[in-house]
């Protein structure tokens, strides 16, 4: 439990580097929880809760490989959400998000509920479900929350939130028994079940694992192998440019990407294409151009049998401290989105190209350093980048120039998985 006293007097300043790196404010990360908690005290008469952080996260490679249970590599990142919570004595959870109605949800009804898809209610009550099921306890508990995960960025602010929520359960009433992975598990099934959204689970083992990992999603249980490189060390600040884009419905953009995958290998009489050998595939290529009539699904499958290959050489590149060979295999990956998985501008909008006109950019002034590639879902939004560090204020003022002022953020790899904050 924290008291706003407690925080101006330093009591999380130890915590602050594994949360956001090794350059952070630290006084405006203080004025943040004193804030949050100031604001428990006005909002819930509570003036000593508990404290939660859980990050958001960056794609790293892999890029939509994740449901036809490929192989990615992601990283838990420095701009996490924040929550000053307290327990109980009732089945009523409240939430108060800055900038978002309030939400309360009675644990007494766990019912599906298709008029809350979409919304914070449907992933509580999906997440509390979760939590029975494994025969664990759950109650109720007063939450307000602050955030810097950027939404609409790539970053996955919705699966930071529903790590949240499992974190403050299994803090409050479970004495922490579930792992991250278990965590993530359960905001995938409140994510695709009461929310009405089909994700993978990469988004919420990245927000809650800490550091970089690489996930294999072959088996039910991922595989994860946990990777240490910090990439200001070795020279490269990882960056996110939010490009703007377009803002009309774009699911079905997404939604063809995995369905296309997914046609390949049905033609292999498989679900997934994690199933079909690269080279059963290309032997029978002139079979399913006639079967499929759609060449930009085989160009698609073509995409996700070289990015798993590039996942594992990535992996290995970073374990050798070979930072050279890891920026060429990123580069690699946003080659092969831009030409075969071709997610850098909907096909209903060719017009409006953002995402390809900032990667443009980005090579023109990065002079062959460094590295760029598209950042999550694509169409829309976010470039990734890794700027040298010399190169960075320039590469933010041309990029800023052209796009907005404040979209070029710099991000860090946050060591710590998602917690309950005990100093």
């Amino acid at each position: 439990m924290a008291t706003v006293r407690e925080v101006q007097n330093g009591a999380l300043h130890l915590r602050y580097p594994e949360f956001y790196g090794n350059v952070y404010d630290e006084a405006e990360h203080d004025r943040r929880y004193q804030t949050l908690i100031e604001t428990h005290a006005k909002l819930f008469s509570e003036e000593n809760p508990i404290l939660f952080s859980t990050a958001g996260r960056s794609e790293l490679g892999g890029n939509h490989t994740d449901h036809n249970k490929g192989r990615v590599i992601a990283a838990t990142i420095n701009l996490d959400t924040i929550a000053a919570v307290t327990k109980r004595n009732d089945s009523i959870v409240t939430i108060i998000s800055e900038g978002y109605p309030p939400v309360t949800v009675d644990l007494n009804d766990l019912a599906v509920k298709k008029e809350e898809y979409n919304t914070t209610e449907s992933l509580v009550r999906g997440i509390a479900f979760a939590f029975k099921e494994r025969n664990l306890a759950i109650g109720g508990f007063c939450a307000n929350t602050s955030s810097k995960v950027l939404k609409g960025s790539g970053l996955s602010s919705s699966a930071a939130i529903e790590v949240l929520c499992g974190t403050i359960f299994n803090h409050l009433y479970n004495d922490d028994v579930l792992k991250p992975v278990d965590l993530a598990q359960i905001g995938q099934f409140a994510e695709n079940t009461y929310f009405g959204k089909p994700s993978g689970l990469m988004d919420q083992l990245a927000c809650a694992y800490g550091g970089i990992i690489g996930i294999d999603f072959k088996h039910q249980v991922p595989k994860i192998q946990e990777v240490s490189c910090s990439f200001e060390e070795k020279g490269y600040r990882l960056v996110i440019v939010d490009t703007g884009g377009n803002h009309a419905d774009l699911t079905h953009e997404y939604a063809s990407v995995p369905i296309e995958m997914r046609a390949v290998a049905a033609f292999f009489d498989e679900e997934n294409l994690r199933f079909v050998s690269e080279e059963r595939f290309l032997s029978r290529l002139p079979d399913l151009r006639s079967s499929l009539q759609n060449d930009r699904s085989i160009l698609r499958a073509l995409h996700f049998f070289e990015e798993n290959k590039r996942v594992e050489k990535m992996l290995e590149a970073l374990e050798a401290d070979d930072m050279k060979r890891y920026l060429e295999l990123v580069n690699e990956s946003g080659e092969s989105s831009f030409c075969f998985l071709q997610n850098l501008y909907p096909s209903i909008d060719p017009t409006e190209q953002g995402l390809s006109l900032a990667v443009a950019l980005g090579k023109e002034i990065l002079q062959g350093q460094g590295a760029v590639r598209v950042h999550g879902g694509g169409f829309a939004g976010t470039i990734q980048a890794y700027v040298p560090i010399a190169l960075f204020d320039r590469f933010t003022a041309r990029m800023e120039k052209v796009f907005k002022a404040g979209s070029v953020t710099a991000l860090a790899i946050r060591k710590a998985p998602t917690t309950a904050l005990i100093y």
